[in-house]
């Protein structure tokens, strides 16, 4: 069956950085969108970023631009989020989706086929 699966969260300070891995399997990867939402506590998920099937398409959400950056090695079925400057607005659980498509980036979520169980991210201040 199709498995995403999420790692790399953790504690960090503000300014800090981490880089999450999104590791995909039991799908054709490089026909798949993919995408990285996030939860805070009490708030409702949010879209962070997205890209295209040959990772040449991204698109992110105005307060993560320029501090985060979204790629895909579709030889190893996986995706990253390099998260930079981490402020502790960004705390959340973060997911990884993917989207069958056969365009660019996929930026409705309901489009999102396959999800991760999550991984935390907590920044302190």
């Amino acid at each position: 069956q199709v498995q995403l699966v999420e790692s790399g969260g953790g504690l960090v300070q503000t300014g800090g950085s981490l880089r999450l891995s999104c590791a995909a399997s039991g799908l054709t990867f490089s026909s798949y969108a993919v995408g990285w939402f996030r939860q805070a506590p009490g708030k409702e998920r949010e879209f962070v970023a997205t890209i295209s099937r040959s990772g040449q398409s991204t698109y992110y959400r105005d307060s993560v631009k320029g501090r985060f950056t979204i790629s895909r090695d579709n030889a190893k079925n996986t995706v990253y989020l390099q998260m930079n400057s981490l402020k502790t607005e960004d705390t959340a659980v973060y997911y990884c989706a993917a989207a069958r498509t056969f365009g660019d980036v996929v930026l409705i979520t309901n489009r999102y086929d396959y999800w991760g169980q999550g991984t935390q991210v907590t920044v302190s201040s």
